[in-house]
Protein backbone atom coordinates (compact mmCIF):
# COMPACT_ATOMS: atom_id res chain seq x y z
CA UNK A 1 0.00 0.00 0.00
CA UNK A 2 1.34 3.30 -0.81
CA UNK A 3 2.01 5.46 2.11
CA UNK A 4 1.97 9.52 2.26
CA UNK A 5 3.87 11.41 5.15
CA UNK A 6 2.80 14.33 6.53
CA UNK A 7 2.64 16.56 10.39
CA UNK A 8 -0.57 17.51 10.50
CA UNK A 9 -2.20 19.93 13.51
CA UNK A 10 -5.06 18.16 15.76
CA UNK A 11 -7.36 21.42 14.92
CA UNK A 12 -6.44 20.36 10.99
CA UNK A 13 -7.39 16.76 11.37
CA UNK A 14 -11.02 17.22 9.49
CA UNK A 15 -9.89 19.15 7.12
CA UNK A 16 -7.15 16.77 5.97
CA UNK A 17 -8.79 14.07 6.19
CA UNK A 18 -12.15 14.65 4.21
CA UNK A 19 -9.70 14.60 1.26
CA UNK A 20 -7.46 11.67 2.84
CA UNK A 21 -10.71 8.86 3.31
CA UNK A 22 -11.34 9.43 -0.08
CA UNK A 23 -8.66 7.43 -1.15
CA UNK A 24 -8.44 4.21 1.49
CA UNK A 25 -5.90 2.51 -0.94
CA UNK A 26 -3.01 4.94 0.76
CA UNK A 27 -1.95 5.21 4.09
CA UNK A 28 -1.56 8.66 5.56
CA UNK A 29 1.12 8.89 8.80
CA UNK A 30 0.94 11.78 10.86
CA UNK A 31 4.53 12.48 12.00
CA UNK A 32 2.90 14.31 15.01
CA UNK A 33 2.00 11.37 16.72
CA UNK A 34 3.48 8.36 14.72
CA UNK A 35 7.37 7.99 14.04
CA UNK A 36 7.49 7.99 10.21
CA UNK A 37 10.48 7.30 8.02
CA UNK A 38 11.16 9.29 5.36
CA UNK A 39 12.78 6.86 3.52
CA UNK A 40 10.08 4.34 3.80
CA UNK A 41 7.17 6.77 2.10
CA UNK A 42 5.88 7.42 -1.20
CA UNK A 43 4.63 10.72 -1.47
CA UNK A 44 5.14 14.03 1.58
CA UNK A 45 2.33 16.37 2.25
CA UNK A 46 3.75 19.33 3.63
CA UNK A 47 0.81 21.06 5.59
CA UNK A 48 0.15 24.32 7.34
CA UNK A 49 1.01 25.23 10.44
CA UNK A 50 3.29 28.02 13.07
CA UNK A 51 6.09 30.01 11.12
CA UNK A 52 9.77 28.17 10.66
CA UNK A 53 11.59 28.58 13.62
CA UNK A 54 14.53 31.12 13.04
CA UNK A 55 17.42 28.87 12.91
CA UNK A 56 16.23 27.11 9.52
CA UNK A 57 16.10 30.41 7.94
CA UNK A 58 18.16 31.37 5.68
CA UNK A 59 18.06 34.88 6.62
CA UNK A 60 18.52 37.11 9.39
CA UNK A 61 15.52 37.86 11.67
CA UNK A 62 15.63 41.86 13.14
CA UNK A 63 12.95 41.08 15.63
CA UNK A 64 12.33 37.86 17.14
CA UNK A 65 8.54 38.61 17.68
CA UNK A 66 7.90 38.17 13.92
CA UNK A 67 8.41 34.69 13.94
CA UNK A 68 4.84 33.28 15.72
CA UNK A 69 4.70 30.09 17.67
CA UNK A 70 7.67 28.16 16.07
CA UNK A 71 7.88 24.38 16.57
CA UNK A 72 11.75 23.47 16.28
CA UNK A 73 10.64 19.41 16.62
CA UNK A 74 8.53 19.61 13.58
CA UNK A 75 10.62 21.65 11.34
CA UNK A 76 13.32 19.68 12.16
CA UNK A 77 11.18 16.69 10.82
CA UNK A 78 9.97 18.19 7.57
CA UNK A 79 12.78 19.54 6.60
CA UNK A 80 14.40 16.19 6.71
CA UNK A 81 11.84 14.53 4.64
CA UNK A 82 11.44 17.09 2.27
CA UNK A 83 14.96 16.65 1.47
CA UNK A 84 14.87 12.80 1.99
CA UNK A 85 12.08 13.06 -0.45
CA UNK A 86 13.38 15.30 -3.02
CA UNK A 87 16.72 13.05 -2.91
CA UNK A 88 14.18 9.83 -3.62
CA UNK A 89 12.02 11.74 -6.23
CA UNK A 90 8.69 11.10 -4.48
CA UNK A 91 5.67 13.10 -5.39
CA UNK A 92 5.44 16.23 -2.96
CA UNK A 93 2.68 18.43 -2.16
CA UNK A 94 3.36 21.72 -0.04
CA UNK A 95 0.63 23.96 1.64
CA UNK A 96 1.45 27.17 3.32
CA UNK A 97 3.52 26.74 6.05
CA UNK A 98 4.68 23.44 3.95
CA UNK A 99 4.83 26.10 1.18
CA UNK A 100 7.50 28.04 2.48
CA UNK A 101 9.60 25.33 3.74
CA UNK A 102 9.91 24.06 0.46
CA UNK A 103 11.55 27.37 -0.51
CA UNK A 104 13.10 27.64 2.22
CA UNK A 105 14.40 24.02 1.91
CA UNK A 106 15.47 25.04 -1.69
CA UNK A 107 17.60 28.09 -0.55
CA UNK A 108 14.79 30.90 -0.86
CA UNK A 109 13.75 33.49 1.72
CA UNK A 110 10.75 34.83 3.08
CA UNK A 111 8.92 38.17 4.05
CA UNK A 112 8.64 38.11 7.71
CA UNK A 113 5.24 39.58 8.19
CA UNK A 114 2.75 41.17 5.32
CA UNK A 115 -0.58 42.82 5.19
CA UNK A 116 -3.76 41.67 4.32
CA UNK A 117 -3.38 37.92 4.06
CA UNK A 118 -4.56 36.58 7.04
CA UNK A 119 -7.97 38.77 7.83
CA UNK A 120 -11.11 36.94 9.18
CA UNK A 121 -12.60 36.86 6.09
CA UNK A 122 -10.46 34.90 3.67
CA UNK A 123 -9.59 32.50 5.78
CA UNK A 124 -12.05 30.06 4.62
CA UNK A 125 -14.09 32.12 1.54
CA UNK A 126 -12.68 32.32 -1.86
CA UNK A 127 -12.28 35.68 -2.04
CA UNK A 128 -8.48 36.43 -3.22
CA UNK A 129 -8.28 36.81 -7.10
CA UNK A 130 -5.31 35.20 -8.49
CA UNK A 131 -3.17 35.98 -11.47
CA UNK A 132 -1.35 32.87 -13.37
CA UNK A 133 1.39 32.05 -15.41
CA UNK A 134 0.96 30.33 -19.11
CA UNK A 135 2.48 27.03 -17.50
CA UNK A 136 0.19 26.68 -14.50
CA UNK A 137 -1.14 23.44 -14.54
CA UNK A 138 -4.17 24.46 -11.82
CA UNK A 139 -5.84 27.65 -11.93
CA UNK A 140 -8.32 28.71 -9.55
CA UNK A 141 -9.22 32.36 -10.23
CA UNK A 142 -9.99 32.92 -6.35
CA UNK A 143 -8.92 31.67 -3.45
CA UNK A 144 -8.61 31.59 0.47
CA UNK A 145 -5.36 33.42 2.32
CA UNK A 146 -4.38 32.61 5.62
CA UNK A 147 -0.77 34.06 6.76
CA UNK A 148 1.50 36.48 7.58
CA UNK A 149 4.20 35.10 5.86
CA UNK A 150 5.04 34.51 2.14
CA UNK A 151 7.81 33.95 -0.39
CA UNK A 152 10.52 36.91 -1.19
CA UNK A 153 13.20 34.97 -2.94
CA UNK A 154 12.19 32.44 -4.35
CA UNK A 155 14.19 29.61 -4.22
CA UNK A 156 16.41 28.18 -8.15
CA UNK A 157 14.46 25.58 -9.48
CA UNK A 158 11.01 26.81 -8.61
CA UNK A 159 8.87 28.04 -11.00
CA UNK A 160 5.83 30.74 -10.07
CA UNK A 161 2.73 29.67 -11.39
CA UNK A 162 0.12 31.81 -9.48
CA UNK A 163 0.13 35.23 -7.43
CA UNK A 164 -2.33 37.34 -5.99
CA UNK A 165 -3.79 40.06 -8.42
CA UNK A 166 -3.86 42.61 -5.67
CA UNK A 167 -0.61 42.76 -4.38
CA UNK A 168 1.96 40.06 -6.02
CA UNK A 169 2.15 37.66 -3.28
CA UNK A 170 3.11 34.37 -4.31
CA UNK A 171 0.55 31.73 -4.13
CA UNK A 172 1.79 28.54 -6.57
CA UNK A 173 4.82 27.14 -7.27
CA UNK A 174 6.13 24.10 -9.20
CA UNK A 175 9.60 22.69 -8.77
CA UNK A 176 11.05 22.49 -12.07
CA UNK A 177 12.82 19.46 -13.55
CA UNK A 178 10.96 17.11 -11.21
CA UNK A 179 8.02 14.55 -11.53
CA UNK A 180 5.54 16.09 -9.34
CA UNK A 181 6.10 18.50 -6.58
CA UNK A 182 3.63 21.34 -6.48
CA UNK A 183 3.18 23.95 -3.47
CA UNK A 184 1.07 26.56 -2.82
CA UNK A 185 -0.04 29.10 -0.06
CA UNK A 186 -3.54 29.25 -0.06
CA UNK A 187 -5.14 26.32 2.21
CA UNK A 188 -6.75 23.84 -0.56
CA UNK A 189 -7.70 21.16 2.42
CA UNK A 190 -10.73 23.91 3.38
CA UNK A 191 -13.00 23.72 0.56
CA UNK A 192 -13.88 20.50 -2.00
CA UNK A 193 -12.99 23.43 -4.63
CA UNK A 194 -9.64 22.30 -4.23
CA UNK A 195 -9.83 18.50 -5.33
CA UNK A 196 -8.58 18.27 -8.20
CA UNK A 197 -4.97 19.57 -6.83
CA UNK A 198 -5.00 16.52 -3.65
CA UNK A 199 -6.34 14.06 -6.45
CA UNK A 200 -3.21 14.95 -9.14
CA UNK A 201 -1.34 14.88 -5.61
CA UNK A 202 -2.67 11.45 -4.92
CA UNK A 203 -2.36 10.03 -8.62
CA UNK A 204 1.20 10.84 -8.31
CA UNK A 205 1.95 8.56 -5.38
CA UNK A 206 -0.53 5.64 -6.64
CA UNK A 207 2.00 5.88 -9.37
CA UNK A 208 4.92 5.91 -7.99
CA UNK A 209 6.22 8.92 -9.78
Amino acid sequence: MPKIASWIREKDHDYFSSFLTTHPEIETVNARVTPVDPEEIDGLLLTGGPDISAGFLNQAVPDASLIENPDPERDKWEFAALRKSLENGKPIFAICKGFQVLNVALGGALFLDIPNHDLPETKTANIQPLRHSAAAAHRLPMVNSSHHQALDKVAPGLDVEAWCATDGIIEQVKLLHYPFCLGVQYHPERDPLYAPLFEDFFSRVKAGR
